[in-house]
């Protein structure tokens, strides 16, 4: 696919600090790219630096091919940013909050009328056009936010952990609406602390730590970076913790835990277990409530790259 945004060698100093290290990646036309990282890994400064906002120490960004700069507004007016922070006007009701952002880049006013429609259908806000952001609860000011960002069809778009504390109805709304938004043409870059959000929405992902990737590519091809192929989860009352070192002792074992009541069995293989371990059970007389067998998500791999959970 065609390469819509490309950053090559990237580099931010802060002093003596690097918040960005020699960063390279693109992003494809039409994919939503999921850029994770803990706090404090880059994400921010990478963005802000693709979008001009900040300058940087070394290094070239191009978007549609051509560099990226400060006065790059015919670049800019393709982009739409969507901030963790709700930036609206409080004396402008929905709709007229949606239309001022709109204008800014639309000046057709029967054209404008019709993106701030479709942008007010899109993130579901048809019932609130006349409220005011005081007026709103968090869901729906974060959904305002979200519209004023993208309404006049930009053709890429940042979000910025758009479903932080809100309801569950605001969250599937607003992750539906970026499906909506890619399936429109749009390309996505999206950054969120909720790790199944990657799983649903992310056609890939970049993984970044203290300022450089330490890892990227598909859901899927990055789970096989995981060290554990598959865990087996046992809830057993009063385990004699003899049997432990017994469960050790089986074929493809890396590591066996108990606590709670919880048996947690790791294996570094792909083989299915499962059927190993209920045969165990059985042979050892040993009572259970629940078995289940997992594979590795992304949070493991994740926790496994950086030592950190992506919500820490």
């Amino acid at each position: 696919m065609e390469n819509i945004i490309e950053v090559e060698n990237l580099t931010k100093k802060y002093k003596n600090q690097r918040a960005v290290d020699n960063l390279s990646f693109e992003v494809r036309k039409g994919e939503i790219l999921g850029l994770l990282g803990p706090n404090g890994s880059g994400k921010s400064t990478t963005i802000n630096c693709i979008l001009s906002l900040l300058n940087f120490s070394d290094g070239k960004i191009k978007i549609f091919g051509k560099e990226m700069k400060p006065d790059s507004y015919d670049l800019k007016s393709k982009i739409g940013v969507v901030f963790q922070d709700v930036a609206v006007f409080k004396e402008l009701n929905v709709y007229d909050n949606i239309d001022y952002f709109c204008g800014l880049y639309i000046s057709d006013k029967l054209k404008r009328k019709k993106y701030v429609e479709e942008a007010i259908d899109l993130v579901g806000l048809k019932d609130f056009k006349k409220y005011y952001p005081k007026q709103l609860s968090g869901g729906l000011l974060r959904r305002l936010n979200i519209a004023c960002g993208i309404a006049h069809k930009p053709e890429i778009i940042f979000l910025d952990e758009p479903t932080v504390a809100v309801d569950p109805q605001s969250r599937n709304n607003i992750l539906d609406g970026i499906k909506t938004l890619r399936q429109n043409g749009a390309t996505v870059v999206y950054t969120t602390h909720y790790m199944e959000e990657v799983e649903l929405l992310c056609d890939r992902v970049i993984i970044l730590d203290k300022g450089k990737i330490i890892a990227s590519g598909t859901n899927d091809s990055l789970k096989e970076l995981a060290s554990t192929k598959e865990k087996i989860s046992v809830e057993i009352k009063d385990l004699d913790l003899a049997y432990i070192e017994k469960i050790k002792a089986l074929a493809g074992v890396s590591d066996v835990t108990y606590d709670n009541g919880i048996l947690q069995t790791s294996y570094k293989d792909e083989n299915n277990h499962l059927e190993h371990m209920i045969d165990f059970l059985k042979k050892n007389q040993i009572k259970y409530t629940k078995i289940f067998s997992e594979r590795p998500t992304l949070n493991d791999v994740f926790l496994e790259l950086t030592g950190k959970e992506l919500r820490d």
